[in-house]
C-alpha cells in the first residue's frame, strides 16, 4: 500500500445544547460524509453495568473521569495510521454500554465533538484544528431539557437536578475554561452561517493543499 497523508483532525466543544452536533452536522453535509470519519466522545462513556441502575444516575457524567478518554485517543490515532476502529454504542436510558460497537472507517477528515475533548491534555494536542461553539446558558439548558426529555427517557425533575447537581458546575470547571484552547469559537453554533461557511472554506483550503503534497 502506498504512503498515505497523516488525515486533518478537527475538534468541535462546548457546553452541553450549545449546538456542537448541528456544527458537525453542517461540516459533513459540506464536505462530504465520504470524506469524514466522526467521532462522538458521548460514546466512550466508561461501563457501568456493574452497578445497580439508581447508583449509574447518580454518576457524574459531566466529569471527565465518567468518559474513558484513553479510548477515544487510541481510535483516533488509529484512524490517523488509516486503521478501522470498532466503537462502542451507549445506551443513555440504562447508563451503560450495550455491548455492541460500531466501525468507523479511516477518511481524510476525522471529526471529534464533545463537550470535555478540550478539558484532555491528551486529546486536546491531537487536533489540527479546535473549535469551541458558545451558546448562552440558558438557551444550552432548555435545548438539553428538549433532548433528554425526547431522546434520552428522561423526566423535567431528572434533568433539572442534573443539570444543577452536575452539568453547570462541571461547565464553570472544565468546558467553560477549555474554551480558550480553541483556534476558532463559534457563537451559537450551526445557526452562525457566516462562521460555518469560514470553517468549511478553510477546511477545504486545508484538504486542498494536503492534496497537492500528496
Amino acid at each position: 500500500m502506498s504512503q498515505k497523508i497523516t488525515p486533518l483532525v478537527i475538534g468541535i466543544a462546548g457546553g452541553s445544547g450549545s449546538g456542537k452536533t448541528t456544527a458537525a452536522d453542517i461540516i459533513l453535509e459540506k464536505v462530504g460524509k465520504d470524506r469524514i470519519a466522526y467521532l462522538q466522545h458521548d460514546s466512550y462513556y466508561r461501563e457501568l453495568t456493574g452497578l445497580p441502575l439508581a447508583q449509574r444516575a447518580e454518576i457524574n457524567f459531566d466529569h471527565p473521569d465518567s468518559l474513558e478518554s484513553a479510548l477515544m485517543i487510541e481510535h483516533i490515532n488509529q484512524l490517523k495510521q488509516w486503521k478501522p476502529v470498532n466503537v462502542p454504542i451507549y445506551d443513555f436510558h440504562t447508563h451503560s454500554r450495550t455491548g455492541k460497537t460500531f466501525q468507523v472507517v479511516p477518511r481524510r477528515v476525522i471529526l471529534v465533538e464533545g463537550i470535555l475533548i478540550f478539558a484532555e491534555p491528551e486529546l486536546r494536542s491531537l487536533f489540527d484544528v479546535k473549535i469551541f461553539v458558545d451558546t448562552d446558558s440558558d438557551i444550552r439548558f432548555i435545548r438539553r431539557l428538549k433532548r433528554d426529555l425526547e431522546e434520552r427517557g428522561r423526566t423535567t425533575e431528572m434533568v433539572v437536578k442534573q443539570y444543577l447537581a452536575t452539568v453547570r458546575p462541571m461547565h464553570l470547571e472544565f468546558v467553560e475554561p477549555s474554551k480558550r484552547y480553541a483556534d476558532v469559537i463559534i457563537p451559537e453554533g450551526g445557526l452562525n452561517e457566516v462562521a460555518m461557511d469560514m470553517i468549511i472554506a478553510r477546511i477545504e483550503s486545508l484538504l486542498a493543499e494536503e492534496k497537492i503534497a500528496e
